[in-house]
């Protein structure tokens, strides 16, 4: 099964901060969703693709220039599994599931 693993900063300046939540930024889950699936993507080397999220779990807020590491791991039933980390704890999980080429 294909693995992956992409590393990533979040911008201080990413224009989710203004509203989410002023004076105590945090990354809003569904920005951690775009890049997942941009990652996975890249992975498959396909892109604007319909996916499908099977599951995600958020554990832990994501503050302004925290740098991230996506890892993907392809499962035989097609769907792609990710984990997002900082350097000392876990802040989200899931799956998600692309169309058949």
């Amino acid at each position: 099964m294909a693995e992956a693993e992409f590393r990533w900063t979040f911008p201080a300046d990413h224009p989710a901060f203004s509203g989410h939540f002023p004076g105590n930024p945090i990354v809003p889950g569904v920005v951690l969703l775009d890049r997942a699936i941009l990652f996975a993507e890249k992975m498959i080397g396909r892109s604007q693709l319909k996916w499908q999220v099977g599951n995600s779990k958020f554990f832990s807020p994501v503050r302004p220039g925290e740098a991230l590491t996506f890892v993907f791991q392809a499962k035989a039933s097609g769907s792609i599994s990710f984990n997002v980390r900082t350097a000392d704890r876990d802040v989200a999980s899931g799956s998600l599931k692309a169309p058949a080429p």
